[in-house]
């Protein structure tokens, strides 16, 4: 049976597809950086090259440019964590998910966004695809927190839900920035200590 060939992509769709890319690589990257407040649109499309208007073609607001930056990241997240070792122990692939993350956030491509910042957060929740990428990452790990309350990794008084934003609250976590600006520890060395602070805990064992 003969097959059928894809269709063939205009070169101007291709060119809009890179140029798309290019503006969600550039606000990922200010997110890190600067944060959604401090970033502007101004910024964005003078790191890719463009005029603000022809941005605006793409996107048609700054909680817009941010809401694909979170999609992507939750797509990153989602791809990383489906890819763990399925005979992994609970507590194994939870702490790899955070180094994931910790590690991100090193290499700035961790959007850094305003929790209490209510347009965002309304842009947020009408995208389809970053509600749907949070929920089922939020489930895979939620599964794996309750696993290994069951097998006593994780302590079972403590509430799924506390257990699963601590682990989040390391994707923005501070002590990250100001270790790496102490300059006594590098990159690696700063992950494991704050994955020790996390899973283990500050008492003496």
């Amino acid at each position: 049976m003969p097959s059928i060939a894809a269709p063939r992509v205009s070169f101007k769709a291709q060119m809009l597809k890179v140029r798309e890319e290019a503006i969600i690589q550039a606000v990922n990257r200010l997110l890190a950086e600067k944060g959604f407040d401090a970033m502007t649109v101004d910024e964005v499309a003078a790191n890719v090259g463009i005029a603000k208007a022809s941005l605006y073609k793409h996107f048609p607001s700054k909680e817009h440019l941010a809401a694909v930056a979170m999609v992507r990241v939750m797509q990153r997240a989602r791809d990383f964590c489906t890819a763990l070792a399925p005979d992994a122990t609970p507590l194994d692939k939870l702490r790899a998910a955070t180094r994931w993350m910790m590690e991100l956030k090193l290499a700035g491509e961790m959007p850094s966004l305003p929790s209490q910042n209510s347009t965002l957060r309304t842009t947020l929740i009408a995208n389809q695809d970053y509600m749907n990428g949070l929920i089922e990452v939020s489930d895979l790990l939620g599964g794996w927190i309750e696993a290994a309350q069951a097998d006593g990794s994780i302590s079972a008084k403590l509430p799924p839900i506390v257990v699963l934003y601590t682990l989040y609250a390391r994707a923005c976590d501070p002590v990250l920035e100001f270790l790496m600006m102490s300059g006594q520890h590098n990159n690696d060395e700063i992950v494991e200590l704050v994955l020790s602070t996390c899973f283990d805990g500050l008492n003496a064992r």
